[in-house]
């Protein structure tokens, strides 16, 4: 296990009605508040009438409205420029991943004097200041209501790319599962291959020793593998909904990846897919992510896929480990199958015309060809977008 630094500052109020505790966590930062949320879901549901209920009368309320779900950099730019003009003190945060990284690029951005993509490309950039931030999650996936990570989407250079500050954690998280009882089938399963992919970029690692992380992530998957069918089938179940939000949290504030070296092999892979192509994150991760495992399946990696065979699905290890791990990787996929997932490419609307150029890209912007698990060159991420094309057949 390597040295660390763990950092989870956030203070979460979990639970049903913990949205009532609002008024006192914002008047913790001051009196105009940023309200920052996607589309219209949270005016369908009630919540975006009982926030301005609960806060309106005391408190200025400024609104970023229209987040996409891959967070533009111009939408980052109207936030930042709304926060000067009105002199926002914090921002509230209303949705999912994508309005919560949008506003972690707001908060520092609001302190820069350049462009906020500058915090991505520009190395001599540091954030030194931001907005406090407090969210209410609305659908369990990305984890960024308790981390200092976020990515941005710059339409222009068809560039998808994310920056890391602890200044942007967010200072307070209610999460209140009740609030996920709307959220689509298509959202919520692609919210769980989210979940499952951070863990499992955690959990296929070149670092020894490292079972605490281990086991919390394999604990993790589990949950994820046996509450995300109830909650497609019953959407109002507190108890699944509650437990896929608690560990799309803990999936990623550190838990499972802290002492650990190394970069994810799938992101990088499909932060392209969805730069070019726009298209759900979490199901451009399900449709990559055996793939991957298929391909880098080597006699280095086969003892590692069979115990994740072994302790997430219950597999029993076969003397040819080959065996157990291959059983692995398509118990993965029937998961994302049986989930109601599309796992080919075409289906999201991705032919082959532009891979190449998107796997020059995922190893340019990206250290998958010498800090991923197993290194990938842009022949190893081609040959995974064109195994992706077609369905796979064990």
């Amino acid at each position: 296990m390597k040295n660390f630094d763990f950092h989870a500052p956030t203070n979460t109020l979990f639970g049903k009605d913990q949205i009532q505790q609002l008024p006192k966590v914002l008047n913790q930062y001051g009196k105009t508040v940023l309200l920052a949320y996607g589309g219209g879901s949270i005016k369908r549901s009630g919540l975006y009438d009982k926030i301005y209920e609960l806060i309106g009368e005391e408190t200025t309320i400024v609104e970023l409205s229209g987040i996409e779900p891959n967070p533009r950099l111009d939408t980052v730019i109207k936030g930042v420029k709304l926060c000067k003009e009105h002199q926002v003190d914090v921002i509230l945060a209303v949705g999912g991943g994508s309005t919560i990284d949008c506003s972690k690029a707001v908060a520092a951005g609001v302190f820069h004097e350049g462009n906020p993509w500058d915090f991505i490309t520009d190395k001599a950039v540091t954030i030194e200041k931001a907005l406090p931030i407090v969210t209410i999650l609305t659908i369990a996936a990305t984890g960024s209501e308790m981390n200092g990570g976020a990515v941005i989407t710059n339409e222009e250079t068809k560039e998808k790319l994310g920056f890391h500050s602890r200044l942007v954690i967010p200072k307070v998280s209610i999460l209140d599962p009740t609030y996920t009882f709307s959220v689509p089938t298509y959202q919520t399963m692609a919210g769980s291959a989210d979940i499952f992919s951070h863990l499992i970029e955690n959990y296929f690692n070149q670092t020894p020793d490292t079972m605490v992380q281990d086991g919390i992530a394999e604990g993790l998957m589990r949950t994820v593998l046996y509450y995300t069918p109830t909650a497609l089938k019953e959407p109002t179940n507190y108890e699944a909904r509650a437990n896929l939000m608690w560990a799309s949290s803990l999936a990623l504030n550190g838990l499972t990846g802290n002492g650990k070296f190394g970069v994810w092999s799938c992101h990088p892979m499909e932060h392209e897919l969805s730069a070019y192509y726009d298209i759900t994150h979490g199901i451009g991760l399900a449709i990559l992510t055996p793939r991957w495992m298929e391909h880098v399946l080597n006699d280095d990696t086969v003892e590692r896929f069979a115990l994740y065979g072994h302790r997430v699905f219950d597999l029993e290890v076969n003397d040819d480990l080959y065996i157990t791990a291959k059983e692995a990787i398509k118990l993965t996929y029937d998961t994302f199958v049986d989930w109601g997932v599309p796992m080919t490419l075409p289906e999201v609307g991705i032919d082959e015309s532009l891979l190449e150029e998107m796997a020059e890209q995922a190893v340019h912007h990206s250290n998958i060809s010498t800090k991923a698990y197993v290194p990938l060159s842009v022949e190893d991420v081609l040959k995974i977008y064109t195994n992706s094309l077609v369905p796979m057949i064990f």
